[in-house]
């Protein structure tokens, strides 16, 4: 029996570490990687508990992208079988995209086509300074076609421009000038201590508002501005308020206390 490719570890306080598990190949991920991510993905889309998710590579490397063993198998595929083969890609890409938690992408070493493609399906990216990123399937006469939706949301067009047809190499400090990634960091220590700060404010947030927070963006964000969406986002904090969520947040702001979900040793700043 061969090892997981992915490795799921829950803490109690909701944090789910989701590491990929091939460390030999650089975490290169073939179809079984593919699988085991998105039944991953879709468990801890139903845990109620789950309040973030922190997704990394085991290794020197956060992801080398598609695996060439994989890809060699793909290229003697009918299109039928491509065709397939890149829609269950798609359908894992986008259960990460669309995952209903916080998620935090932690990149060391590579981080190539598809690759790059989860780190920009992720809330929130901590990169290496040193860490390498390409959009390098046109090196080989592909396109990145099935991570591309999710790469223009986090660069823009722009910048898709260039590196979707040079297929060049940058690192971590470009990726942040780029929009890719959030925070720089040069050393496991301060990657850690800044993963650290944001589960930190995590924890003393409300885990319904964090969840209602991002959907927010993922409906709203390209919409011109309408009518409809006015009298949808009044109706959103109406009912919100109207739970005990924000009952409980807004009492304890009032008392001075900390708020029956925080976790912080702390008190809150209530900023």
């Amino acid at each position: 029996m061969t090892d997981p490719r992915v490795l799921l570890q829950q803490d109690p306080d909701g944090i789910a570490w989701v590491t990929l598990n091939r460390p030999h190949v650089h975490n290169a991920f073939d179809e079984v990687m593919i699988k085991e991510l998105r039944e991953i993905f879709d468990i801890l889309a139903k845990d109620n508990a789950c309040r973030a998710v922190v997704l990394h590579g085991e290794g020197k490397s956060f992801s080398a992208g598609a695996d060439l063993e994989w890809m060699k198998r793909a290229g003697d595929f009918s299109h039928n079988q491509n065709l397939a083969d890149a829609e269950y890609l798609a359908a894992m890409l986008n259960s990460l995209y669309s995952l209903n938690k916080l998620t935090i992408a932690c990149v060391q070493g590579a981080a190539m086509g598809g690759g790059l493609g989860l780190v920009s399906c992720c809330d929130i990216v901590i990169a290496d300074v040193a860490s390498k990123f390409a959009l390098s399937e046109v090196k080989i006469g592909l396109i990145p076609a099935t991570i591309s939706p999710y790469v223009l949301a986090a660069i823009g067009g722009r910048q898709a421009r260039r590196y979707f047809q040079t297929g060049e190499r940058f690192d971590g400090q470009k990726a942040y000038d780029i929009g890719l990634v959030h925070e720089v960091v040069t050393t496991a220590e301060e990657m850690q201590a800044e993963l650290d700060q944001l589960l930190t404010h995590l924890r003393s947030n409300g885990p319904l508002a964090v969840r209602e927070a991002k959907r927010l963006v993922m409906d709203y964000a390209g919409q011109p501005l309408s009518s409809k969406i006015m009298e949808d986002s009044a109706e959103r904090i109406a009912a919100i308020r109207a739970r005990p969520e924000a009952r409980e947040g807004l009492g304890a702001f009032l008392e001075k206390r900390k708020p029956s979900w925080s976790t912080r040793d702390e008190e809150s700043d209530n900023s």
